[in-house]
């Protein structure tokens, strides 16, 4: 800092202080009206939040100062958050009035991007989540992550390798690691740190060891949930490498929150093989939560499918497409419930419009807890139990199993509800430091003197009027000044009339001032009225909120009634908007679909859209490979596919005429060619990487899905690896696949293996112009049609022209070889003679103008070509 503890004024030192405590964080320090920063927490702010830089001494070490209104706080930590940074909130502990010396302060919060429960900071719909990692023997490790603003907290294990995966697919919004230096793991976890920060959007906060410490972990958590087990989440004595991660989290929340946690009450620790398995790759290949282009939700498939009204609802279904289901039972309630909604018109309306007036209780809950509930948090909350009865009601009214179980848990706390509904003015500021928060009737000594504050004046009237009637003065008067308060001012002509309990205080001119008990109390009380009153709504509100605290768990099983409630009507409403059909789920490998379509693309496309079927599995064979053109729409048919089993396999009913799908255990897939250069990974090596995952995890319940497997390096390459990868798929994995490629010669397959069918996108020419029908066609193709797409893109005239000649030429190539010609004498415009690529390479062209082409097989080409190259590259 630039001025010695010396120089400082004692409020200054007391900032120091602070800051050398909390040296990661920008300190918010409260003074008066303003949450002050000072040095370069006031130049991180001032360029952040847009606010004037000044400073706060003048001379030769003026201290930078950049401060924000206390009231406006929330949309000021928001951006501090945005830009990744974590704020220690310093406040004023004790009132500047009876403050002797400086005032007392403290931080009573550390705010960083995993530990938000503002709702103003907090996207509504989706997760906020903090993890913390452990690495353990064996290349295993634990991944732990809790939403402190709804309580839920759960503990993984895993490979040490699937950890990023995972990461990904969370997308925290921070990541506990623990301190590199001196660490077992120290390499690892400084790789897995760049990684983190690097990939995700989480920022990496790195804690002690001793945080990580399994005894010390262990016995947090067991002080935390008040258990002497852990067994009672199914956490055995043999789980300990999932501890330190779990109680690393606890620590920082009690670290950073200060404040008690009763709102994570469980731990629950995660068995992947209960949900189908989608990996990062998928999720971002199929487009399920975020288009690959623009990286925004907007045309994702969540965005096409959520209806949800609510926040915990919303939630709840982004969890359910990143984790469905395995279980056939499981799927069939849902399934059931969502078919008996969405026959029932009137019954589904009403519940939506139920729905849609609710608040979201889960987040209430979690603010309760922590002593954040603001005074609307908990008029919204009475609001939300009061719907709860109608929506029991109307749920009672169904006979599937899903929903009788979910109207038998609409706890509607009518007790709780009684109490804010009593406690709390339903049109109450948004703060409780403005006063006017607790309703009039709560509280007796409130409303006396809210009384003696509103109505001051007309108890001054009264009190003169009786006053005067009691003396027979009547040109007595009720006076005030800052000396001596509230008199009684009588003229000296009336003395004689003056009551023995009158004290005399003043003498005027003409005219004597007194006081009387009475008045002296009014006094006392009309001028400490507000500030009584005001102290007497916070203690009141403090006990409604430790109340409502004693209903947490019922809150919190309330929300996650309401959001599958939610869920499930949105997947009814979906169904009967767009002519959803319930497919049939099985327990076997078939995948059987008629007239499938792409629900995202198909809601753009609307009739326009083509369906097609599919048929795997069984008898109908497990490996489709489809040929066809480009633009033709091979890519959507294979993402369709894999789309609409995952939407079955979440209880949802899918776009297509008829379905049946056996269970799928994972969803794999290896789509587009984006190089992933942050982490030095170029395209063919991310699709080999891809390919690898796939070829050493899928099982025979496994999809599949590929997409121009081996274009990312040389045709003949690329050929050989495609033909090989189908080969170990079709043979050894056996698992449903789908492989769109220009690799026509893989089209052979199907007549080495008895599982691999052929199919093409179907096209007409016509004047020389290619129309895509887009519809699936048994049997393979030999033609791509790139030169056509080219000019639907708007490549000049004069390159398809040429390109057409030297694809004439390429394609007649062998045929003309065996007479002696060959490609080269036409490719330029050179004299008619040996060019230099005849002149040194006539022994290749001798080899390959005695070739059989007729009778050459794929591989048998590759291999020939092979040696051709090396001929080639030794001369």
């Amino acid at each position: 800092m630039a001025a010695t503890n010396e120089k400082l004024t004692p409020a200054m030192k007391q900032f120091s202080k602070f800051k050398q405590k909390y040296p990661d964080c920008i300190l918010f320090f409260r003074m008066g009206d303003f949450y002050e920063t000072f040095y370069e927490d006031a130049k991180t702010c001032s360029r952040v939040c847009g606010l004037t830089l000044t400073s706060r001494s003048k001379g030769s070490n003026p201290i930078p100062l950049a401060g924000v209104p206390y009231h406006a706080v929330e949309g000021y930590l928001k951006k501090m958050l945005q830009a990744g940074y974590k704020v220690a909130v310093c406040e004023q502990v004790e009132d500047p009035k009876t403050a002797k010396g400086v005032v007392k302060r403290d931080v009573v919060r550390i705010v960083t991007p995993g530990t938000i429960t503002d709702d103003i900071l907090l996207n509504a719909k989706e997760d906020n989540f903090l993890c913390a990692v452990s690495l353990g023997t064996k290349r295993q490790a634990a991944i732990s992550w809790v939403d402190i603003s709804t309580g839920h907290f759960f503990v993984q294990d895993l490979p040490e390798g699937k950890l990023l995966d995972e990461l990904l697919r969370l997308s925290p919004a921070e990541c506990l690691l623990p301190d590199r230096r001196g660490e077992l793991f120290e390499a690892e976890i400084r790789k897995l740190a760049a990684d983190v920060e690097q990939l995700t959007r989480a920022i990496v906060t790195e804690r002690p060891a001793w945080y990580f410490d399994p005894y010390q972990a262990r016995q947090r958590l067991l002080k935390h949930f008040g258990t002497a087990t852990l067994e009672g989440f199914g956490i055995s004595d043999e789980d300990d490498g999932l501890i330190p991660a779990a109680g690393a989290i606890i620590e920082y929340l009690n670290e950073t929150q200060k404040t008690t946690l009763g709102h994570i009450q469980s731990l629950k620790k995660i068995n992947r093989k209960n949900f189908l398995q989608i990996d990062p790759a998928t999720l971002r290949s199929l487009e399920i939560l975020r288009t690959i282009r623009t990286e925004t939700q907007k045309g994702s498939l969540l965005d096409c499918l959520d209806e949800t009204l609510t926040g915990m609802g919303a939630r709840k279904f982004r969890n359910w497409l990143c984790m469905p289901l395995c279980d056939l039972s499981a799927i069939e309630l849902r399934q059931d419930a969502v078919e008996e909604l969405k026959n029932t018109d009137t019954k589904l309306a009403d519940i939506r419009k139920l729905l849609s007036a609710l608040a979201d209780p889960e987040r209430i809950a979690a603010r309760i807890s922590t002593f954040r509930a603001t005074p609307r948090d908990l008029v919204a909350l009475a609001a939300t139990l009061r719907r709860i009865p109608s929506l029991r009601e109307t749920l009672q009214q169904f006979s599937a199993d899903l929903l009788v179980r979910l109207a038998g848990r609409c706890d509607s706390m009518d007790e709780l509800a009684d109490l804010l509904e009593a406690a709390i003015e339903p049109h109450c500021p948004s703060h409780l430091r403005d006063g006017g928060v607790i309703r009039a009737g709560f509280s007796e000594e409130l409303d006396r003197l809210r009384s003696i504050s509103k109505d001051g004046q007309s108890w001054l009237r009264q009190y003169q009027k009786r006053q005067a009637e009691q003396t027979g003065i009547r040109n007595l008067r009720i006076g005030y000044n800052r000396v001596f308060g509230y008199y009684i001012e009588i003229s000296r002509s009336a003395a004689d009339k003056v009551p023995p309990d009158y004290v005399r205080k003043q003498t005027i001119k003409n005219a004597e001032r007194y006081i009387t008990d009475e008045l002296k109390e009014y006094e006392t009380q009309a001028l400490s009225a507000d500030e009584k009153a005001l102290e007497l709504e916070q203690q009141l509100f403090e006990d409604v909120r430790c109340q409502s605290a004693q209903y947490v768990s019922r809150l919190q099983a309330l929300a996650d009634t309401l959001a599958q409630c939610d869920c499930l009507a949105a997947l009814a409403y979906l169904a009967k908007r767009r002519s959803y059909i319930r497919p049939k789920l099985t327990n076997g490998t078939e995948l059987l679909i008629t007239d499938g379509k792409h629900p995202v693309v198909a809601e753009t496309l609307g009739p326009e859209f083509v369906p097609n079927d599919i048929e795997l599995g069984g008898k109908a064979g497990d490996y489709l490979i489809v040929t066809g053109p480009n633009m033709s729409g091979k890519s959507t048919y294979i993402r369709q596919v894999a789309l609409l089993v995952l939407m079955a396999q979440t209880g949802s009913f899918i776009l297509a005429k008829d379905a049946t799908i056996g269970l799928v255990d994972r969803i794999f897939t290896r789509v587009g060619a984006s190089d992933e250069l942050v982490r030095g990974q170029s395209t063919f090596m991310v699709e080999m990487t891809e390919t690898a995952n796939i070829i050493n995890n899928a099982t025979e319940k496994s999809l599949v899905i590929l997409d121009e497997v081996g274009r990312g390096t040389s045709t003949y390459d690329g050929l050989a690896l495609a033909w090989a990868i189908t080969e170990h798929i079709a043979n050894k994995l056996k698992c449903r696949t789908l492989f769109a490629t220009h690799y026509h010669e893989l089209t052979e397959l199907a007549e080495l293996f008895t599982n691999v069918k052929n199919c093409n996108v179907a096209v007409r020419e016509w004047m020389d112009e290619v129309v895509f029908l887009h519809k699936i066609l048994p049997g393979g193709t030999d033609k791509s049609y790139g030169i056509h797409v080219a000019k639907l893109a708007g490549v000049p005239k004069s390159i398809l022209d040429r390109s057409k000649e030297i694809l004439e030429e390429l394609e007649s190539t062998f045929a003309k070889e065996a007479t002696g010609e060959h490609l080269s004498r036409h490719k330029t415009k050179q004299p008619d003679k040996d060019s230099l690529f005849v002149q040194k390479h006539k022994s290749v062209l001798k080899k390959l103008s005695s070739i059989d082409i007729n009778n050459l097989t794929p591989i048998e080409a590759i291999n020939l070509l092979e040696e051709i190259r090396k001929e080639i590259n030794n001369q």
